[in-house]
This record gives C-alpha cells, structure tokens and sequence, in this order.
C-alpha cells in the first residue's frame, strides 16, 4: 500500500479534502502549474487540468489533481469538477462531480473577457478568496455544501476505483475533440 499521497494544490479546500480522505497517510501539498487556461471552459479542458497537475508530481507515490471548471450547456453555464489519481504504477484514475448551473451574466466574463470564475465570484459577491473557503457551490447552495465536500466527494471516488483497480486510458480520453 501506498505511504505517500501528493496533491498538486495548496488551496486548503483541496488539501484539506485529500486529508480527510486518506486519514493515515502522508499528504503533501505541492502547487503546479499546467499548461491549460487557469479556468478551463469545458470538460475536457478541465480532466486535462486535473491530469496535467497530477502528472507533475513526484512519482514515489499516490498523485492527486483537482480541477474546477465550467461549461455551456445550450446557453446555460454550469458549474463542474474533476480529479485524477496516478497511482504507483502509472494507472489513471478519473472522476467527476458537481454540475449546477450559474448565473447567464457570468457567461460574458468567462467566455468573451477570459476571467476566471474565483475573480467574477470575488467581484460579484464583494469578497475575497472565495475559492478557499466555500466557493461557487457553497455560495449557490447557501453552503449545504462546500467546496471541500465536493473534492471530498472526488477524492472518495477516485480512492474507491484505486482499490477496485478500475483505470482508465486518459490518453484516449484526452485526444477526443
């Protein structure tokens, strides 16, 4: 078994996420920068995120990557969220999340004005660093859940197909168009 998990963020909801998961083993945060936009428009941008991060990491070990994102879906924009866990022996584990509609007048700032969704939170709600503390779904569900449950429920998922050893070839994933 492994001794070892590294995920590649030291926002404290995605690290405190990764702990609350794995209860006896030693985490470590270690941020990463990737190649993708800071905020991915869909859903295969957002799994790339996530992969990109974990893929980073160092190998001696479980890798995690979390990723938030947002899509179209007609003309509204959703909410949504991946991760990705590397395991020892180079095995890809994919699972998403939350999807929930936010408000039409992000969808200028995101798509045309190329902010990221923290920023247009941060701005629209009058606050900072919201994407540390509850984020967009602890805002729209008035905090019935919070970003960490979301990773937590993530993390839960991709723990779950480790031991079951259900891997996925991201390659093949990551090539679609």
């Amino acid at each position: 078994m492994f001794k070892r998990i590294y995920i590649a963020s030291i926002n404290p909801t995605k690290v405190n996420a990764v702990k609350k998961v794995f209860l006896d083993v030693d985490v470590f945060a270690i941020k990463v920068k990737t190649e993708i936009n800071n905020q991915p428009l869909n859903d295969l941008e957002t799994i790339k995120g996530a992969y990109l991060r974990a893929s980073k990491l160092p190998i001696d070990g479980i890798r995690i990557g979390l990723e938030a994102g947002v899509k179209i879906i007609g003309e509204q924009v959703i909410l949504l969220n991946w991760g990705v866990l590397i395991d020892e022996n180079n095995c890809v584990y994919l699972a998403g999340g939350t999807n929930i509609p936010l408000p039409s007048t992000f969808k200028k700032d995101l798509y045309e004005n190329n902010l990221e969704l923290a920023d247009i939170m941060d701005s629209f709600f009058e606050q900072k660093d919201i994407r540390s503390k509850q984020g967009a779904i602890g805002i729209f569900t008035k905090d019935i859940i919070k970003r960490e449950d979301i990773f937590i429920q993530i993390v839960k998922l991709l723990y779950g197909q480790y031991i079951s050893n259900n891997c996925v070839e991201i390659k093949k994933i990551l090539n679609e168009r």
